[in-house]
């Protein structure tokens, strides 16, 4: 795989979309897990939101490693892996989007294993996670500038 710029385009897009899906999240009723889980509606808000916040942070990944490094990895985990090889993320970081692969994979494939209490203390106490390793592709990003294309 060839190697190449960064497209800020791409960037900026998944780093919104990380920060769009968790505002949606926080939207909702979570304060109080009886009323989260009242409307069955914010337990599919919540997991599909979810979802699409960890898609949006590993394909942020894929393309750093792709067009960044010339790494080419289909698993979710393998981006983790190639993102700490490459120093873009630290050891806890990378072992932190690990673990959000192994979650992304039980919401897609394992689907009906995840219970909405589940969901819930996820979406209570785990958001400020998705958050850490947004914010930590934006310092790397920053103390990159070389690596990025400019154009959207």
């Amino acid at each position: 795989m060839i190697t190449g710029k960064l497209s800020k385009r791409i960037i900026v897009d998944r780093l919104d979309w990380v920060d769009r899906m968790l505002a949606e999240i926080n939207a909702l009723p979570i304060k109080s897990e009886a009323e989260f889980l009242s409307d069955s509606r914010n337990i599919w808000a919540a997991e599909s939101c979810l979802r699409r916040a960890l898609e949006a942070l590993f394909d942020l990944g894929r393309h750093i490693l792709a067009k960044g490094f010339g790494k080419g990895v289909t698993e979710y985990k393998e981006v983790a892996a190639g993102l700490l090889a490459q120093k873009v993320l630290s050891a806890s970081e990378a072992d932190l989007l690990y673990k959000m692969a192994g979650y992304r994979n039980r919401l897609v494939h394992f689907y009906h294993d995840v219970s909405p209490g589940e969901l819930y203390e996820v979406c209570t106490f785990h958001l400020d996670d998705v958050m850490a390793l947004s914010n930590a592709f934006r310092v790397w990003i920053r103390n990159h500038p070389e690596m990025m294309d400019e154009n959207l």
